[in-house]
């Protein structure tokens, strides 16, 4: 079977990279694991080395205490709604987007990647001037009781919008490099609206969705300008993760706030492991639509 074009492509261009001279590409590799060591790996090995720096024990008993683990339940429950609602959003505007045409596509497009432009502690903002005691609902918020702002409700919100790009990101260019071949056979054939959906779309797409799940909880745990300026920092409360994190820190708590950041640390980890894997699937996935 001759070579597709984009595996001669692909081939060609490793080519040209060993072609380098032996220096040049000592030089290279040199400087990048220089750069990881000093600005990825030294990071996490001192998070953990203070995070144990005075004991196993101590390193438990900062975890167990009621108002880390307030700050770790706040943390996957905020994390629990922001990635439920984002996988419906992102499945649904990313079929919309790559499986038709309408007016106002490129607009939707556009506000979609809006949280990758506007500054996470603007958008908390933007949430107290909604919300605040002199926002814009605030009044008859406060007038029938209902808490938004300093409460879950405005750390969800904020959460949901700065993660709220990751799984249609993900699944856009992976659904529109699919086409609609597929789905416009099965509806030929009888099927329905949601049949086709679910046992022809969602089948291709599983590993993307899981890519897009993956980045969007990872930022939702990791979250800290937009949530910081919603949350009020009510202690046992309103303290996610990273604002703990801060806050120990501040008040030289360093075994305690190394402990809850290494848990942050961990979770990376534990991301970029899951991320390179769900990568290699989606590769193999390309591949074999390429034969």
């Amino acid at each position: 079977m001759p070579m597709k074009q984009p595996q001669r492509v692909m081939s060609a261009a490793r080519d040209d990279l060993r072609t380098e001279p032996r220096p040049v590409r000592f030089v290279i590799i040199t400087l990048a694991v220089i750069f990881l060591t000093v600005f990825v790996v030294l990071p996490l090995v001192v998070v953990f080395a203070q995070a144990f720096s005075k004991g196993v024990g101590a390193y438990f008993s900062a975890l167990s205490d009621p108002e880390a683990l307030s700050a770790i339940r706040l943390t996957l429950l905020v994390a629990a709604i922001s990635v439920g609602l984002n996988l419906v959003f992102g499945i649904v505007a990313a079929w919309a987007i790559a499986k038709f045409d309408f007016r106002g596509k490129t607009f939707l497009i556009s506000l979609i990647d809006l949280p990758f432009s506007v500054s996470p502690v603007i958008s908390g903002l933007v949430f107290v001037l909604l919300f605040g005691a002199q926002g814009y609902w605030g009044p008859w918020l406060q007038s029938h009781n209902i808490h938004v702002l300093f409460a879950v409700p405005a750390i969800a919100l904020a959460t949901i919008f700065v993660t709220f790009p990751f799984v249609a990101r993900a699944l856009i260019p992976l659904m529109q490099e699919q086409g609609t071949q597929e789905e416009e056979a099965a509806i030929s054939l009888g099927a329905s609206g949601l049949q086709t959906f679910f046992r022809v779309t969602l089948p291709n797409i599983k590993w993307g969705v899981l890519y897009g799940v993956l980045l969007c909880n990872a930022r939702a745990m990791g979250e800290f300008g937009a949530v910081s300026v919603v949350s009020g920092h009510i202690r046992g409360e309103t303290n996610t993760m990273p604002l703990l994190v801060e806050i120990l820190y501040n008040e030289y708590q360093f075994v305690s706030s190394f402990a809850i950041a290494s848990l942050l640390a961990m979770l990376a980890l534990i991301t970029l492991v899951a991320k390179t894997i769900l990568e290699r699937h989606l590769d193999e996935g390309q591949s074999t639509r390429v034969h």
